[in-house]
């Protein structure tokens, strides 16, 4: 009888490891989403971010030999990406939003908001079209539903005159946020709250408001992949519209801005149910190389504020 040769004794270079993790990938029908949108990039991540190289640098390592340990390692990190089928970005601890690194784990869903492109875009401080002319006049930031602290982080990044508050229900959500504003330095600049939404602000105003609330509707709640099942369900569903949450945003929205800020919220696929309930309120819809309608822009003035 042959014996069974061992992936990690047949796999010897970084080239070698991502073929055959895209095959398994593939042969095991992975959902992707967390950051990556196919197989290979999946791949790629798994086992850069498993060798602690650059996540940005495939080429110059592909033919690089790999020593015993580190084939043993990628070997059972592909293994259990497959078997499991957690996300690549919880097997690794790793996850990244505008190159910016942030530690994850099952407490949170995996940072994917397309609010970090539309931060470091021309929507603010850009030459031309900006909802925010100057960034220094930014001096309060809110980030609601804050879950891993990355938007909160970038927004720090951006807004290098603000001091910002991040909110989220979840004690074990902000465990893992308090990691990486300590891990990025910023436990001076950024303040997290454990509550619902807006109830332990004691009424503070803001120049703006950044949210990536659960927004998911009910079907499509039902018909997760494996993939999504992993991350936390009070992060993904908002009722049978996927809009419940999102609603209580608005009501509330204006009494904690200040005159000139606004309100920037990633809502999914909710457009023509919000343009129909709200037809008084002057949504401007920001698109992303990767979505169209799915995040809005609203004035402080057009929430209410005074």
């Amino acid at each position: 009888m042959t014996k069974e040769i061992a992936p990690a004794d047949q796999l010897l270079t970084v080239r070698d490891f991502l073929r055959y993790a895209v095959s398994r990938f593939n042969s095991a029908g992975l959902a992707f989403g967390h950051g990556v949108s196919t197989a290979l990039d999946d791949a790629a991540y798994l086992v850069l971010e498993g060798l602690k190289l650059p996540i940005d640098q495939l080429e110059p390592f592909l033919d690089a030999r790999l020593l015993a340990d580190e084939r043993q390692h990628l070997a059972a990190l592909i293994e259990a990406r497959v078997t499991t089928r957690k996300p690549t970005p919880y097997l690794v601890k790793r996850a990244y939003v505008q190159g910016v690194p942030f530690y994850v784990d099952e407490r949170v869903i995996v940072p994917r908001s397309f609010i970090g492109e539309l931060l470091y875009s021309d929507v603010f401080g850009g030459d031309d079209f900006t909802v925010i002319e100057d960034l220094s006049s930014i001096e309060t930031v809110l980030d609601l539903c804050t879950g891993s602290g990355a938007i909160a982080i970038l927004a720090a990044n951006v807004f290098e005159n603000a001091e910002i508050d991040a909110v989220d229900l979840s004690p074990e959500a902000l465990d893992v946020a308090r990691i990486n504003v300590d891990d990025h330095k910023l436990a001076d600049r950024i303040e997290l709250y454990e509550g619902d939404l807006f109830a332990p602000l004691d009424g503070k105003r803001y120049d703006l408001i950044l949210t990536n609330p659960p927004y998911v509707d009910q079907v499509a709640m039902d018909e997760l992949p494996p993939e999504y099942l992993h991350e936390p369900a009070m992060a993904l569903g908002s009722g049978l519209d996927g809009l419940d949450i999102v609603r209580r945003i608005l009501a509330e929205a204006g009494a904690h801005l200040n005159l000139g800020g606004g309100l920037l919220c990633e809502i999914g696929t909710g457009r023509e149910i919000l343009e129909a309930e709200y037809p008084d309120l002057d949504f401007l819809w920001l698109d992303t190389a990767e979505s169209e309608g799915e995040v809005f822009w609203l004035s402080a003035e057009s929430l209410g504020a005074s």
